[in-house]
């Protein structure tokens, strides 16, 4: 008979330990850095589907997603560098939904809604907008491989970017939706007038390829003073916007539109007050030989 007592259960699973299972690893990238090529997406998919509302004459909904399409636009890129996500993939992936979204779907719905009534003259200005976009997508690619510029710099686009330049096309398209809201049947054949639609096609493409410095707003600071009228003009651009859409989109763009002289003014002040520096040390060199 065994000296040994018997090992209750309970000391058992005590003593138990289970074995470590070598958990499987998978190569790729995190889903973190995934979710702004995802936004991408989406965006990308609202612009589709605005030419497909265009098709059916749902002009108002067509109008929807390309504003969809541009809120999408602007997250997406800040959610990239806030999970650290920024890739060349994701940059290329950004300006190819860029091009459709804001290049060829508003110049597509515009011809559907306006200009096909001016026939090959009609369609030659969406063929101009839509270049222009392309080509204004890809000065921007090629000057993120460029020489750095200087600091102030960085805080202006050249040129007015591709969300706010098809914002500006489909003007008339919001002026158009409000006056049939309205039931003021002139303004909406002003709206609908092939010549004005086509005007604005092409100086927004001019806009576009142009060389004025427009701000960005990435590091736009406020004076603490102007934070609380700021935070409570937004409320109210947010209210107009809720109950009268259209009415809020024309407004904004021609606030846009009003801002571009002083943006131009701000991006050569800020270029003179860089330069006073050197210049009064280059004065002072040429003194003291």
């Amino acid at each position: 008979m065994s000296d040994r007592s018997p090992v209750s259960p309970i000391h058992r699973l005590r003593n138990y330990r289970p074995r470590k299972r070598n958990r499987p690893r998978y190569k790729g990238p995190s889903f973190n850095r995934i979710i702004p090529n995802l936004m991408t997406m989406l965006g990308l998919c609202a612009g589709l589907t605005s030419m497909r509302f265009g098709l059916e004459g749902r002009f108002g909904a067509a109008a929807v997603a390309i504003t969809v399409a541009a809120a999408i636009d602007g997250l997406d890129g800040r959610l990239a560098r806030l999970l650290k996500a920024t890739s060349r993939f994701g940059a290329e992936f950004d300006s190819l939904s860029d091009f459709l979204c804001f290049g060829v779907a508003p110049s597509f719905v515009m011809y559907l809604w306006s200009l096909k009534r001016g026939g090959a003259y009609g369609y030659a200005p969406c063929v101009v907008f839509a270049v222009c976009m392309a080509l204004r997508l890809a000065r921007f690619n090629a000057s993120l491989d460029g020489a750095p510029r200087p600091a102030y710099a960085y805080n202006f686009f050249t040129g007015v970017p591709a969300p706010a330049g098809a914002g500006l096309a489909l003007f008339p398209l919001f002026l158009g939706l409000e006056a049939k809201s309205l039931g003021w049947d002139w303004l909406v054949d002003v709206a609908e007038f092939p010549l004005l639609c086509a005007l604005v096609l092409i100086g927004t493409a001019l806009l576009l390829v142009s060389t004025l410095p427009v701000w960005s707003f990435k590091n736009f600071k406020v004076r603490s003073e102007y934070v609380l009228p700021l935070l409570l003009g937004a409320c109210g651009y947010a209210a107009v916007l809720i109950a009268d859409p259209w009415a809020a989109l024309a407004a904004a763009g021609l606030i846009y539109l009003g801002m571009l002289p002083f943006s131009v003014r701000s991006f050569h002040r800020l270029s003179k007050e860089a330069e006073a520096p050197r210049d009064d040390l280059d004065t002072a060199r040429r003194g003291s030989a």
